[in-house]
Formats: C-alpha cells, sequence, structure tokens
C-alpha cells in the first residue's frame, strides 16, 4: 500500500470481539532463546523449540533471517503462526556474517549482544533511519568487558561491527535512560558468559515492563536464580552464573500495543470492544485499557472496554510508551487538556515521536504543546487532513482512529503498518460490519 489511505467515519459505535496477532517484542525475545537453546542432554528427544501465535511482519521476519544467516535452520508456518527453531551448537554458528536488520531496533540490539557468545566477524546494519538510531551506550557496556566492538562510523549508531570471540565474564554497567532494549540485550546473552557476569543499570530504566517481559521468558525457558519481582526503575544489578536456555514450547501472546488501537476505538466512538487473550498478560502495554478507565471509559469485564464520556488527564507514560500515541489521538475527543510526560526516550524510535505527533494532531486543528519529555493536548474542533506517518507503523494505527469520527483523513504510506500488524487496515475495516 503506497498511495494515501482514507479512513471512512463509522456509521455507528462499533461493538466487537477484535483479534491482534502476537507480541512483537515476546517473539523476538522467544527467537533469541530459542536460537541460544541447547538439549538437556544428547539423547533429549526436544532438539527445537516451537513458537505457537507468532508474529508475521517486518521486524519478525528480518529477525528470522537474521537467524537463518546465521547458519540456524529456522522454520516458519505462517499458514497456523507457528516458527520451529531447531537447536544448533553456538561453536557451529557461521563465522562471517553480513546481517540486515532494516529498521527494528529489537533486531539489531539483542543480536548485537546474542551474536557476543559465539566466534566470528558480523556487521549489522540496516535502512537510513537505523543508522540514525542510538546503539552506542550497547557498545559501550560489551567494550567493557574487553569485546571488540565498535561502531563502524564512530557515530554512537548503526552500522556495527563485531569481532566475538565468546563472552568473557566479568561486570560490565548499562545506561538505562535511552532504551531498556540494551538492557534486555544483555541479559539475554548473560547467562553464556564464560565465568559469572555481573550487569549494573547507571540511572533511570525506561520501560521497566518490557525489562520484566525480557526476565520472565527467561526464566521460562529455565535460567535460574532471576529476580522474583521483576525489576525497578533504577539501581539496579543482576548477577548470572554460566547456564543454558532449554528448547521448549511457547505460546506467544496477543501484542498488547495492538490492542491498544481498538481499546482506543471504543474510548472515541463510545463502542464496546473485547481484545481476548490479555487478561494476564506480562506486557505493560495492557496497562493502557486503565489510562482509558481514568479518562472516563467502563470496564465491562478484564478485556472488554466501553466508550463514555471523557475527560482529559496527567499521565506518566514512561512504562507504556508505545501508547503514548495512541493516548494523545484519544485525547482529541476528551473535554480538557491532557498531559503526557516521561517518555522522552520515544524520541529515538522509528521517528522522533513526540515531535512527529505534535506536527500530526495539529494538522487536524489540535493545540499541542511540545515539552522536552511529552506532550500537552488541548482539543479543539477538528477537521479532515492527510497525515504524514514517518515510515512509523504506530504512527500510522493511532492516527487513522481520528478518521472514524472526522471525515477527510487520510494516512500517507499506510504500508508502514506491516512492521508490527500487517492486517491492521483488513481489522480496521471489519468494525464496520
Amino acid at each position: 500500500m503506497t498511495d494515501p489511505y482514507e479512513v471512512r467515519p463509522l456509521d455507528k459505535p462499533p461493538h466487537c470481539t477484535v483479534q491482534v496477532p502476537g507480541s512483537k517484542s515476546i517473539t523476538n525475545r522467544a527467537l533469541v532463546l530459542a536460537a541460544l537453546a541447547q538439549p538437556q542432554d544428547p539423547s533429549s528427544d526436544k532438539h527445537a523449540s516451537i513458537l505457537n501465535n507468532a508474529l508475521r511482519s517486518d521486524d519478525t521476519e528480518v529477525m528470522i533471517d537474521c537467524l537463518q544467516r546465521l547458519g540456524l535452520a529456522v522454520m516458519t508456518d505462517w499458514s497456523n503462526n507457528r516458527i520451529i527453531v531447531p537447536c544448533m551448537p553456538i561453536t557451529q554458528w557461521n563465522k562471517n556474517v553480513d546481517f540486515f536488520c532494516g529498521n527494528s531496533g529489537t533486531t539489531i540490539r539483542f543480536l548485537t549482544a546474542m551474536l557476543t557468545v559465539g566466534t566470528g566477524t558480523y556487521r549489522l546494519d540496516g535502512v537510513a533511519r537505523m543508522r540514525e538510531r542510538p546503539i552506542g551506550h550497547l557498545i559501550d557496556a560489551l567494550q567493557l568487558l574487553g569485546i571488540n566492538i565498535r561502531c563502524e562510523l564512530d557515530n554512537q549508531c548503526p552500522p556495527v561491527l563485531l569481532q566475538a570471540q565468546t563472552l568473557p565474564g566479568g561486570r560490565l554497567t548499562v545506561l538505562g535512560h535511552i532504551s531498556s532494549q540494551y538492557l534486555s540485550a544483555l541479559l539475554m546473552a548473560a547467562p553464556y558468559a564464560q565465568t559469572s557476569l555481573s550487569i549494573d543499570v547507571e540511572g533511570e530504566l525506561v520501560s521497566v515492563p518490557y525489562v520484566n517481559i525480557t526476565l520472565n521468558m527467561m526464566r521460562e525457558w529455565g535460567i535460574t536464580d532471576l529476580p522474583s519481582d521483576g525489576t525497578r526503575s533504577q539501581h539496579v544489578s543482576y548477577h548470572f552464573m554460566p547456564q543454558h536456555y532449554r528448547p521448549r514450547y511457547y505460546d506467544i501472546e496477543p501484542d498488547a500495543s495492538s490492542a491498544s488501537y481498538f481499546w482506543a476505538v471504543a474510548a472515541i466512538t463510545g463502542g464496546t470492544i473485547t481484545v481476548s487473550g490479555l487478561s494476564n498478560s506480562m506486557q505493560g502495554d495492557a496497562r493502557f485499557l486503565q489510562s482509558l478507565i481514568t479518562m472516563g471509559c467502563q470496564l465491562v469485564n478484564e478485556d472488554t472496554l466501553r466508550g463514555d464520556s471523557l475527560h482529559g488527564i496527567d499521565i506518566d507514560m514512561n512504562a507504556i510508551s508505545d501508547t503514548v500515541m495512541t493516548l494523545a489521538v484519544v485525547a482529541l475527543f476528551a473535554k480538557g487538556p491532557t498531559r503526557i510526560t516521561n517518555v522522552a526516550h520515544i524520541r529515538h524510535k522509528e521517528t522522533d515521536r513526540l515531535s512527529a505527533l505534535a506536527t500530526e494532531l495539529r494538522k487536524v486543528g489540535a493545540e499541542v504543546e511540545e515539552h522536552p519529555d511529552g506532550l500537552t493536548i488541548h482539543p479543539h474542533p477538528l477537521h479532515g487532513a492527510t497525515l504524514d506517518t514517518y515510515d512509523d507503523h504506530r504512527m500510522a494505527m493511532s492516527l487513522s482512529l481520528i478518521g472514524l469520527k472526522i471525515p477527510g483523513i487520510f494516512i500517507r504510506n499506510p504500508g508502514c503498518v506491516a512492521k508490527t500488524f500487517p492486517s491492521y487496515w483488513h481489522t480496521l475495516e471489519n468494525l464496520r460490519q
């Protein structure tokens, strides 16, 4: 899809159940854990991991391609949303590989740390925007262990050059305020260090729920002695003795970030929408539901929301930052201003999401104040406009919701939703049934 996509207003509020695809964050973490997994003993009949309800999207297909380039015989059964990852000794990984990571932050950051556990010469690169996304703090942390790794252009961004000679033990420090993906990447690789390894987080950690997902999954894949209560926002240390992940069957949750768009539909139209499979989710973005309740929506049951009269709120969205754009759009239809704070780190995503969001919301008539760490949205009468997406899937999906109420909304580059939700436009149109 390349032509602008017109989102037509709904004739009536929807009352339905919506199925969203598997979580991108969980799928890509599961692929890394499966790639590292080793059978408990050579006689074991479990020599592969099977990932059920896996997400097929640009980001996950990029990760699969990278693992295949490394030599793993990853197989996909997309008709059943399943990925099979056979076990492979790390010593048998290909030794000289050039990886293309697209614009997938999880892929390039997770792989950068994962590859240090093997031996070989590796280069990791991506699209033009990827070359603007920071990875220097992760590189700095790995250099503390004596690893031969650097940014090719000496600008703290990809391409990354790595001469891997197995992951040594020791102690390293990683900054937490740019991206939680740095810490998640290091955590997943840490059990494969040659001796004990300690990881210290310096400063406030952003997006804490994503680190908790990583820890929960590591525990489920066989790693012991992890914190039982997840992590805190700052002054955190993790300690690992050498261990291995074990191959397993793993069911991937529906994507809570994708669910946020449809709960938002209920909020702005007065409809009632159920997104099943998230009532006991480990994803932080499932808390977005509570944000809408605070704005005035009604919780029908644990995964069903009914829209109601909305009012603006003041909200710290650091823990659910992938839903900032969705809440900002809901705020357009609320009474009174909404202030979103503590999300400066989303300026380093697929685009500077705060600046881009302020620009696009102003196009439809909103008054938006941009702050260093957030936005204040003042509702005003809205009108149609053609909106830019900056090749950012979450910008496209969030901004499209305006068109369900306001005529004349066109979304440029609608195909960018393939990064995490390829069937988004079809799912949105099904609300009319």
